[in-house]
């Protein structure tokens, strides 16, 4: 299939589908762990990688393989790396590329476990990590030290839907011999190509949105071989493995991501809009509304807003602003309360005591995130039903 032919609609529905000798019309689900060769000579040479084919579930399973094929097409990237999770994908990215002694500058605007493993984990093992506004390109240019290897951001941020350039970063990051990582969790190719914008690596959590409906674990780093060949290569031996069954759900579930991202930020611009008219919200955060800091830049980089939809509640004399916000996250019928996103059903979490619960206070203050903050992962409901669901009190 030449897929530089095909709309991207189409890519997500037909790219990187292999079918057996059976002429299954449906991707196949390969469920062994090892693969038998027809002679020692054959094993040997696909150990030794001179001939291509499947060894192990481990490194190599053809459901897997059609899964990263068909992210890769709608990145553009030209090879995906497929892992258990989207934190083991930003794990193995930064092992793939990074020895002990080299240099992060990352976003102190991203999920809270990435902070965990940024500023602690993997600070142990001699990496060097400094922390930045998303939206400054003055601080990280000045954070990059000789030892400087990987930029690392999430763009729309984690929960305040901070948007940063990203073509501005990357030029800075490539001045300096580094590489700028882009988190497009909140995005997916739907709505934002980092790759086509200047970033040399795009991570995903396939968890949320690539899946769609809150079934697997999974997640996925792409960029170019050249760089993607060392991350391949830890994931080989580290076993930070995606299952061939949540590969094939993801499958299923890109086939439908342009039609559902489509609806997720028509149900989310239509939330955020109704929010910002209620007397007891002090503040939205979404990219797709005027008010937002970075909404023209979001609208130049993203085709919309997206599905996430964040907003600060007031606090009054019977109420702290935590009490005023768990009462309204307590008061829902309809919508999941769960920290996880991408799902077809709402979602709704305090991100402080959440998401963001193992950061320090102050790093969450720095970030933006008050106790009066509250994000919805606005899902595929009737947008009505949505919003009689969120009673506020007081």
């Amino acid at each position: 299939m030449n897929k530089q032919q095909y709309h991207p609609n189409t890519l997500s529905v037909r790219a990187g589908s292999e079918m057996t000798e059976f002429g299954e019309n449906s991707e196949a689900l390969f469920l062994n762990s090892s693969f038998r060769f027809n002679s020692a000579a054959q094993a040997a040479a696909r150990f030794g990688g001179t001939e291509p084919g499947n060894i192990y579930s481990r490194f190599t399973n053809p459901t897997v393989t059609m899964f990263q094929n068909k992210l890769a097409a709608l990145e553009g990237a030209e090879q995906c790396v497929a892992t258990s999770s989207g934190m083991s994908a930003i794990l193995a990215c930064v092992m793939g590329l990074c020895s002990a002694g080299d240099h992060i500058v990352a976003s102190r605007s991203i999920f809270g476990t990435s902070v965990q493993l940024f500023g602690n984990i993997l600070k142990r093992w001699g990496l060097e990590v400094t922390f930045v506004s998303l939206t400054n390109p003055d601080e990280w240019q000045a954070a990059i030290t000789s030892k400087t290897k990987l930029f690392f951001v999430e763009t729309p941020s984690n929960p305040l839907t901070e948007v940063c350039d990203i073509k501005v970063l990357a030029d800075i990051a490539h001045q300096a011999g580094a590489h700028l990582v882009v988190d497009n969790c909140f995005c997916t190719p739907a709505i934002q190509r980092p790759l086509a914008l200047g970033a040399d690596i795009v991570i995903h959590s396939a968890t949320k949105y690539i899946d769609g409906q809150g079934r697997c674990l999974g997640g996925a780093v792409l960029g170019s071989k050249a760089l993607m060949e060392p991350v391949y290569g830890f994931l080989r031996t580290a076993g930070v493995t995606m299952s061939a069954f949540n590969a094939w759900v993801f499958l299923k579930g890109l086939e439908t991501l342009y039609i559902r991202m489509e609806a997720h930020a028509k149900n989310a611009l239509a939330l955020a809009t109704w929010l910002e008219a209620q007397p007891q919200v002090a503040r939205v955060y979404y990219p797709g509304l005027k008010s937002h800091p970075q909404h023209a830049l979001a609208m130049r980089q993203q085709s919309s807003g997206g599905g996430i939809v964040t907003f600060e509640i007031k606090s009054n004399a019977n109420q702290t602003a935590q009490q005023a916000a768990w009462a309204l996250i307590d008061a829902t019928q309809l919508i999941s309360i769960t920290a996880n996103l991408g799902d077809a059903k709402s979602t709704i979490t305090h991100p402080a005591t959440t998401t963001h619960s193992r950061v320090t206070p102050e790093a969450r203050i720095a970030a933006g995130i008050t106790d009066g903050l509250v994000r919805i992962a606005v899902g595929l409901e009737y947008i009505e039903d949505l919003k009689a669901d969120l009673v506020f009190a007081g």
